[in-house]
């Protein structure tokens, strides 16, 4: 019986799933059914990118086909340089991660419906202020609001941190990190 409880969805970074794809064999994709169903299509990146790690698991969108390690590094890539949320996804059962969607602002669901729930990741963003030089690239790549530019200031909301590290990618200062997140 699944529990209904736990969302099916939550948030990793493309570190953390990039360590999931490490742990399976065979990979499948999909186009993502948010792009597909947007009039306007997805101005951030390709369509296929719902990557399962099992040929019998259900797709949200069209095209589901079997690809290489290779086909999943290119994901993987293009997610950390498009700037795309990694999402893995539970199984109905919640007992298993059956895959990885790759999110952005632009298109998806799940950014776009307020009512959309999805468990925050396993990490969440540190951020050193005395080295920060308030430049605003994190606050520009935070799909959450956790960063915020105000009067020239980098404003941080850790409750709002979803745990994707994106603001890490983008820091020129390298002055944000990831730490598991506590209770």
């Amino acid at each position: 019986m699944p529990d209904d409880t736990i969302p099916i969805h939550y948030v990793g970074t493309i570190d953390e799933a990039e360590q999931l794809c490490r742990s399976h064999g065979e990979f499948w994709v999909s186009n993502c059914g948010c792009r597909e169903g947007n009039k306007k299509g997805c101005a951030r990146s390709r369509t296929d990118v719902c990557l399962m790690f099992s040929g019998g698991q259900g797709a949200s969108g069209s095209g589901k086909r079997e690809i290489t390690k290779q086909d999943v590094a290119t994901i993987l890539e293009e997610a950390r340089s498009k700037r795309l949320v990694a999402r893995p996804f539970r199984s109905d059962d919640r007992s298993t991660i059956d895959g990885i969607c790759f999110c952005c602002d632009d298109c998806c669901g799940y950014f776009l419906d307020p009512t959309e729930v999805c468990d925050k990741g396993a990490q969440i963003e540190k951020t050193d202020m005395g080295k920060c030089t308030h430049c605003g690239a994190c606050a520009s790549a935070c799909h959450f609001g956790a960063r915020k530019m105000k009067q020239g200031a980098l404003t941080v909301d850790r409750d709002k941190c979803y745990g994707c590290g994106l603001c890490v990618d983008v820091c020129p200062v390298n002055c944000i990190e990831m730490k598991k997140r506590t209770a």
